[in-house]
Parts: structure tokens; C-alpha cells; sequence
């Protein structure tokens, strides 16, 4: 079935890799392309044809049945495309857009008036190209994520590399990747280091350095060594798989507008058929004035007004890392008063520090780190993991202990040259009968662990999670843009919770929650504004679906993130959450622009051709003249977010 701008595209059966016409109707992958190419090769012969038919009765006057027979051939190529569609319309029943435009070009083909219909006829397909080319969105969007996949793929076989087909990989497999390579699948590197550049799944310019242990995602480049990797994901499972599928899902989804737009196109065609037939009857049969009203009526500017943004909105949000599974979560997101996030993972960067080094009189700061580092030097809990990374970078080297033993909740103990240590919680070295060195007061916004001696407390280490650098700007760019309340919740004590939003600007927040807190938070704020709720995507799943709008941070390599939020934002850059804002309202802005002109386009249009105010040629220019404007006015969009990738490419060219 073809859609309303003359494509041709079958509805019945959705392939699995279709993408979309610009109205909203699936488009097999290539399948566009090729169909822009044929509409072209009709366009430039008719045109040719209409051409030679004005010079040779220019040149030859007294040629006028050959200028004729041109004229007649031109303009039956360059008719053909649109009355074919509108004809496969007719044969499944349905009544549409291109059955205007038809019906005008063999209204002029029976008045004999070849030259007219075939410029008629080549300005409409003109436009039909240009808008086969921009509903194109998707498909090219696909196009270029299977080509940041190589084909091939170096595998290890029996000690040797083997160059083989990247489909035959299996899980478990080792590849072997170069600098300069993309990689075909997610693995984890098993050999090597280097810098990979994530910019095509994550937005963000700067490159990772990445070494044994860590993951790696297809599509993504090694910049500077060679490594080997482990095969952990192939095919649609990889990371790029989930992207692809997400602008898939995206591009198929329609908004509110499209839906009312699709319900009331089948009155519309009849409605101006009506209107033709009284114009014929009023004007005394002038076909004329019938066939400016056919070819002005055909409304590709009101219907391209809303897919043509959405589609430049998607790709922008796409180029900076931020994947919408559906238009009308974009549409949503404009209307937002609200935003509660999550704080570990996503206003923090989830990761501890040590903020805080107090020794007991007596006690140099240096010993009380060497005492905590060498007794919890092979444990992996974050406080370990933080005490190991200060002492690295201060040089303190860990003493090896013995009879270690890690007791979960409470702490660690372990004998250090002979001597008995613990570190742990507070509440535990007291229940142990050790004088606690601190009180509640001096410790306040931290997590504490004290460390004892020989059965003697000889101080407290503070730790605080790291506030990530861009979150206080965050905030402000959001009351920038009208958001109202900012909010936090946190299974963190309240008192560490009350130092992250005093020093971020969060308007209101609840600690010590439980998920079902958070969710109870989220129900109570939602009862007076729509609310957006931001948060990690792995355990924040219950409030993400009971919020209006679910935001995942960080979600590369994530499958519940990707699963369980509206939005997935591929990198951590909080401030991709503000220009998600930013460009849900330009795209309604520029949806409502093209939608008022296009109306006023065509009903100004109708009340010209009705009175006779405008000739069929010059309202088939009008009309490609409206399309262009529209989608022009549409691709505005896709410099959304300009300033922030130029600035993240000047910090990683200073760097």
C-alpha cells in the first residue's frame, strides 16, 4: 500500500529490519533507496522529453506534431510513478493523498494539455523524491551503524590468527583487533591495552583507556594497541544491536498529532473530490481551476510538519548519545515539571574516595593508612578499593598480614606483623568493647570506618562518594528550563544524602529508602506534576517504571537499563539530561511551525484555485516549494546539542 506522500510500501507485513516511510509507514531497508532511484531516472527522462517539446517549438515552429508527440511521451514517464500508486491505492480499497494528485494529471491528459500535465507531473515527483529522501531517516541511521561493523574478523585458531566472517563468531572466541579497527562484537580484553573511542554508542568525544579485564562494544574504535578479546555478545545482542533496535522502535512509534492526523486523512481526499466537483459545476466547467484545487489540496507539507522533525530530533539525540524508544516519550518530555534522581551511580559517580584521614593523638596519618591498607588489601569491598587507590597514589605500601578474614557488614581483620588488626564499622569495633575515637557530629555526610590496634582505636577514615563534576550545572539548566522541583532519593543515610543535594542544588530529598520508598516518592510527586526519574537502570528499576518518564543513565552495556527506562542515555554526561529537555521543545516548536504553515499553505491554496486566482503549474511549484520548507524547517533540529560536542572536542584536543 502506498503512503500518503505516493510511496509504495506494503503494510500488511512488517519485516523485522523495516524501517519507515515519513508518514509512518514501514519501509523494507534499501528498498527506499532504490525507489528514489527509479522515481529520479523518471523525472530526468520526462523532464527531458518536456524539454525537448518547448525547444523544438521554439526552434522548429512548423514541427508541431513532434513537439507534441514529446510532450504527450514526457509527461506519460513522469505521470506514471504517481498514477501507479494511486492505483494499488484503489485496489485494496483505499482512498488517499495520491488519488488527488492522479486524478488532476489525467484531468489535464484528457483536456490535452501535455506540457501542463507533465510540468505538473515533474514538480510532484520532484517533491515526492526529496521526501522519499528525508523519510529515509531511519534506514540511513541503520546503514550507518552496520558500517561502524567490520565484516571480517581475526580469530585465534590453534596459536594462529584466522581472518574469518565476523557472523560465524561464537561466544567464547578470541579476535584479535588492530589500532585503527572497529570492533565487530562486545567482548572483554583478554591482552593489550589501549585507547577506544566509544563516540559512536556513547556521544562523548573523549577516548577510554581500556586494559585487561574491561569490556569493549561493537561499533566502537581501538585507537592505539593491538588486543585480543573474548567474544561475549554477537549479533543483536551486542550493544549496537540494542541501539539499532531502539532507533527502530523509535522511528516506527508515531506521536499523538500523527495518530489524529492518520485517522482523519481517509475524509480528507473524498472532502476535496466534493469540493472539485462543485468548483467544476460553479466555474462552468473550467478544468483548470479543478486541477490547480487537486494539485494545491494534496497536504505533504501538514503531513511531512510532524514526521520530518521527529526524525531530525531522533538523529540529533542519537549523534549525543541519548536513544528514545519512542516519539511520544520524546513528546513527553517537553511537558516534564519534575525530575527526582537516584543518587549513587547517577549524581555520584558510584565510586567511594577518602575524604577524611583522623589519627588518634599519637598516630602520624600515614601509619593509620598503612595499618588500614595492609589489612584490607585483598578485600574488593568499595572502602578496600578506595584505601588501595590513596595509597598507590601516595606511595604508602601495604604490609602482608595473616589469618585475614572479612566479616560482610561489619569489617575486616587480620594480623599485621604479629599484631592484631581491625577496620570496620563503628557499631562493630564498639560491640568489640574498642573506645570509638569520633562522635556522631565530626563525622557527619560521610561513611565511616574505624581502625584499631592491638585492641586500641588509632583513628577513623571518612569516605564520601564523588559528586560527578557537571551535576550543579545540571541542576541550574534545568530550572533554567522551567522544571520546577528537583528532587533526590537515596538508600544513603539521610546525612550524607542531606551533603550531595546541598552542594548540587536538589530542592528536596529522602534517605534511607528502600526501593519501595523510592516508589512511594515517586507516586506522592506524581500526584501534582508529570515526573521524570533518572536513574542507573540496574537497581532502580521499580521507580523508573512507576514514573511518567524513565531515564537511564549510563546504559552502555546495560540490558535492563536499556529495558527497563523510556529514554537511554549511553554515557554519564549528566548534562545530555537538560538538552533532552531543550530538544523535546524545539522539535514541538518546529512540529506546531510546520503544521500552521502547512494548513495555511493549503487553505490559502484552495481559496485561490477555487476563485481561479492561480494556474496548475504554478501551484505545482507552490507545492514542492511548501514540502522543501517543511522539511528545511525540520533539519534545523539536527544541530540541537552543537555547542556541547564542539566543547567536548576543544577539551579533548587541549588535553
Amino acid at each position: 500500500m502506498s503512503c500518503c506522500c505516493g510511496h509504495d510500501h506494503e503494510h500488511e507485513h512488517h519485516h523485522e529490519d523495516a524501517t519507515l516511510c515519513v508518514c509512518g509507514q514501514p519501509m523494507t531497508e534499501g528498498a527506499g533507496h532504490g525507489r528514489s532511484m527509479g522515481r529520479t531516472s523518471f523525472a530526468v527522462a520526462g523532464g527531458f522529453l518536456i524539454l525537448n517539446s518547448f525547444l523544438l517549438e521554439w526552434l522548429f515552429p512548423r514541427q508541431e506534431f513532434a513537439s507534441e508527440i514529446s510532450a504527450m511521451l514526457g509527461a506519460v514517464i513522469l505521470a506514471l510513478p504517481i498514477i501507479w500508486v494511486a492505483i494499488k491505492d484503489l485496489r485494496v480499497g483505499r482512498v488517499y493523498m495520491n488519488e488527488l494528485v492522479a486524478m488532476a494529471l489525467l484531468a489535464a491528459f484528457a483536456g490535452g494539455v501535455f506540457r501542463e500535465a507533465g510540468i505538473i507531473a515533474f514538480f510532484l515527483l520532484i517533491t515526492i523524491i526529496i521526501e522519499s529522501r528525508t523519510a529515509s531517516g531511519a534506514q540511513r541511521s541503520i546503514e550507518e551503524l552496520i558500517r561502524l561493523t567490520p565484516h571480517t574478523a581475526r580469530r585465534l585458531v590453534d596459536g594462529q590468527y584466522v581472518e574469518g566472517e565476523v557472523l560465524d563468531l561464537k561466544l567464547g572466541d578470541i579476535i584479535n583487533v588492530r589500532p585503527g579497527e572497529n570492533f565487530p562484537i562486545d567482548g572483554e580484553i583478554v591482552s593489550g591495552q589501549s585507547a577506544v573511542n566509544q563516540a559512536s554508542i556513547t556521544g562523548e568525544s573523549l577516548p577510554v583507556d581500556k586494559g585487561v579485564g574491561d569490556e569493549v562494544y561493537a561499533g566502537t574504535m581501538n585507537l592505539s594497541g593491538s588486543i585480543d578479546v573474548k567474544v561475549t555478545k554477537v549479533g543483536n545482542d551486542t550493544t549496537l544491536g540494542k541501539v539499532k533496535e531502539m532507533i527502530l522502535a523509535a522511528e516506527t512509534s508515531k506521536t499523538p498529532m500523527v495518530r489524529i492526523i492518520d485517522k482523519y486523512a481517509g475524509f480528507y481526499t473524498p472532502t476535496i473530490l466534493m469540493l472539485a466537483t462543485l468548483t467544476w459545476w460553479f466555474s462552468n466547467g473550467d478544468m483548470n481551476r479543478v486541477i490547480t484545487l487537486m494539485v494545491i489540496a494534496c497536504p505533504c507539507a501538514v503531513v511531512l510538519a510532524t514526521p520530518t522533525a521527529i526524525v531530525a530530533a531522533i538523529a540529533a539525540a542519537a549523534r549525543l548519545g541519548i536513544l528514545i524508544k519512542n516519539v511520544a516519550h520524546l513528546e513527553l518530555a517537553a511537558k516534564v515539571k519534575c525530575f527526582i534522581f537516584d543518587k549513587t551511580g547517577t549524581l555520584t559517580k558510584g565510586e567511594l574516595e577518602v575524604a577524611r584521614l583522623k589519627p588518634v593523638d599519637g598516630i602520624e596519618p600515614a601509619e593509620l593508612l598503612l595499618a588500614a591498607v595492609s589489612v584490607e588489601t585483598a578485600s574488593n569491598h568499595p572502602t578496600a578499593l578506595a584505601l588501595q587507590r590513596l595509597a598507590k597514589e601516595v606511595g604508602v605500601s601495604p604490609v602482608r598480614g595473616e589469618e585475614y578474614r572479612e566479616l560482610p557488614g561489619k569489617g575486616v581483620e587480620a594480623k599485621i606483623q604479629g599484631v592484631e588488626c581491625l577496620v570496620g564499622r563503628p557499631a562493630w569495633l564498639s560491640s568489640m568493647g574498642i573506645a570509638l575515637p569520633h562522635d556522631e557530629k565530626e563525622v557527619e555526610g560521610m561513611s565511616v570506618v574505624v581502625v584499631a590496634r592491638g585492641g586500641k582505636s588509632i583513628g577513623w577514615i571518612g569516605f564520601r562518594d564523588q559528586i560527578r563534576p557537571e551535576a550543579a550545572e545540571m541542576v541550574r539548566s534545568l530550572k533554567a528550563e522551567g522544571i520546577r522541583q528537583c528532587s533526590m532519593v537515596t538508600g544513603d543515610r539521610t546525612a550524607v544524602a542531606a551533603m550531595v543535594a546541598s552542594r548540587i542544588g536538589i530542592d528536596d530529598f529522602r534517605g534511607d529508602c528502600l526501593p519501595q520508598g523510592k516508589v512511594e516518592y515517586v507516586e506522592h510527586v506524581k500526584e501534582h506534576n508529570i515526573v521524570a526519574f533518572v536513574g542507573d537502570g540496574v537497581n532502580d528499576a521499580p521507580a523508573l517504571a512507576a514514573s511518567d518518564l524513565s531515564i537511564a543513565m549510563g546504559a552502555i552495556g546495560s540490558d535492563i537499563a536499556i529495558n527497563s527506562a523510556s529514554i537511554a542515555l549511553m554515557t554519564n554526561d549528566l548534562r545530555r539530561i537538560p538538552l533532552l529537555i531543550t530538544l523535546s521543545r524545539k522539535s514541538a516548536s518546529v512540529i506546531n511551525q510546520n503544521l500552521a504553515f502547512g494548513m495555511i499553505f493549503v487553505i490559502c491554496g484552495i481559496v485561490l484555485s477555487v476563485f481561479g486566482q492561480m494556474t496548475p503549474i504554478f501551484a505545482a511549484i507552490l507545492h514542492t516549494l511548501s514540502t522543501l520548507i517543511v522539511i528545511f524547517n525540520s533539519a534545523r533540529l539536527v544541530r540541537t546539542g552543537e555547542e556541547i560536542t564542539r566543547a567536548e572536542n576543544t577539551a579533548a584536543l587541549n588535553r
